[in-house]
């Protein structure tokens, strides 16, 4: 999971949802907002158990200091989208959202992150590291090898980090953004080491868990019961079933997931070291810069992970800018258990 709140920020009650949702989409169109203006409103059917859909055989190509493993659907000529998973998902969190996109003319990517499914080190000797600056120049990367020059990004989790810092960083490659749960950008390791108050604490506890030597043992043993786990408390109204979790958590089984997950977090508590490779980046992105293309922001109401009120990250979106709601119960796994409100978000930020 990924998140990036204040202690200010913590919400310290889940909010429950009674009665039938409510769904509808946000009348206000994105491009006629004023900067930085956030409009809250709901988006989106209620989540969903299985569905039929699939990808298309996954392909593979080599990227800076990877073999990727991506899906790809819609026209070879469309508009460009990439489409970013978070720990502890993959990419069919996009299955369904996908034939929509490529339906409405998009060419759709969408990568296996490091340590996920089919993507591989080209080198043994290449050290695992799961420091956000590295994954987001993976995505940078596989741009350069499929000669994608600007793309529509969208993510959430992990992915949506990815989508914003390379929206903040490399705006000319971004054509616009969706990030679920709102801006992602961490503060760096020193904020990470100021302590929270105790109902901030305990949400985070699979991090402090993944900073013992216990807590990297048992997730290599019981890496399923445990991405299960997080699944039912993170999305605590979506009834996925064996069947949706069962595709997702043969991704899990990649030889360096264990490894990229376990540095990441300890990366981002301050107790592990990056790369030095990484360092310059790693200090643009602990600025935590604003983001000026065209976004919107999404967040379901039922999501039990860590996250920030979108009134406290609104000011970071500096450009035309909209947050939608999705109600209907709908949890962290936002673009699999609402996929039509994600979709849509893509398509209204690009007309913006």
């Amino acid at each position: 999971m990924a998140s990036n709140i204040d202690p200010e920020d913590v919400d310290h009650q889940r909010r429950r949802l009674f009665g039938e949702a409510a769904v509808t989409i946000a009348a206000t169109a994105l491009a006629a907002l004023p900067a930085a203006q956030a409009q809250a409103g709901d988006a989106g059917p209620p989540p969903a158990t299985a569905t039929g859909a699939s990808f298309a055989p996954l392909k593979q190509v080599d990227a800076g200091l990877l073999n990727v493993g991506y899906a790809e659907a819609g026209r070879a000529d469309g508009p460009v989208v990439i489409l970013l998973h978070g720990w502890p998902y993959d990419i069919y969190s996009f299955v369904d959202a996908t034939p929509m996109l490529a339906a409405a003319g998009y060419r759709v990517i969408v990568p296996y992150t490091r340590g996920y499914g089919t993507t591989r080190f080209l080198s043994g000797e290449t050290f695992r590291n799961g420091e956000p600056a590295a994954v987001a120049l993976d995505t940078i990367a596989l741009m350069d090898a499929l000669r994608i020059d600007r793309a529509i990004l969208a993510g959430f989790d992990w992915g949506g980090r990815t989508a914003d810092i390379i929206a903040a960083q490399w705006p000319q490659r971004c054509k616009a953004l969706v990030s679920v749960s709102g801006y992602l950008i961490a503060p760096g390791k020193a904020a990470a080491k100021l302590p929270l108050p105790p109902a901030g604490e305990l949400q985070w506890w699979y991090q402090f868990y993944f900073a013992t030597d216990r807590g990297e043992a048992g997730y290599d043993k019981y890496r399923h019961d445990f991405a299960k786990l997080i699944w039912r408390l993170a999305s605590p109204k979506w009834s996925f079933d064996d069947a949706t979790f069962d595709r997702s958590a043969a991704s899990f089984d990649n030889p360096d997931h264990v490894a990229i997950v376990i540095h990441n977090y300890r990366f981002r508590l301050g107790l592990a070291d990056g790369e030095r490779k990484y360092d310059e980046l790693e200090q643009r992105i602990a600025a935590t810069p604003a983001i000026a293309v065209p976004t919107i922001t999404l967040e379901g109401d039922a999501n039990g992970a860590p996250h920030g009120d979108p009134s406290a990250y609104a000011g970071k979106f500096t450009g035309k800018y909209v947050h939608r709601t999705v109600t209907g119960g709908v949890g962290h796994n936002l673009p699999q258990e609402a996929p039509q409100a994600f979709a849509q978000a893509v398509i209204d930020v690009d007309r913006a």
